[in-house]
């Protein structure tokens, strides 16, 4: 993977993330690294899903693949923030 496909990834991740978090109700614990990450992944396994479920490759915007990344980032925000609430702190 090249510089540009990295630094690509790590934005698209962020807005991914971002859309997640600004779906999912309430307030969540987690930063954002944790959100860049969560995104991330959504936007790979969004593309991923849409591929398998046959959805084709356009010239434009992908509108059910995008819609695939934002429901994966609101699932993966809300279980990491469960996970992160349900973690105790010492104190």
């Amino acid at each position: 993977m090249t510089v540009t496909g990295i630094i690509t990834a790590i934005i698209v991740g962020a807005i991914i993330g971002a859309l997640g978090r600004l779906i999912l109700p309430g307030r969540q614990p987690i930063g954002i690294l944790l959100t860049i990450g969560v995104g991330i992944v959504a936007a790979l396994l969004g593309t991923a899903l849409a591929q398998w479920v046959g959805v084709a490759t356009t010239r434009g915007i992908d509108w059910i693949e995008l819609l695939f990344q934002i429901v994966l980032a609101v699932i993966g925000v809300a279980l990491v923030a469960a996970f992160r609430r349900g973690r105790t702190h010492p104190q």
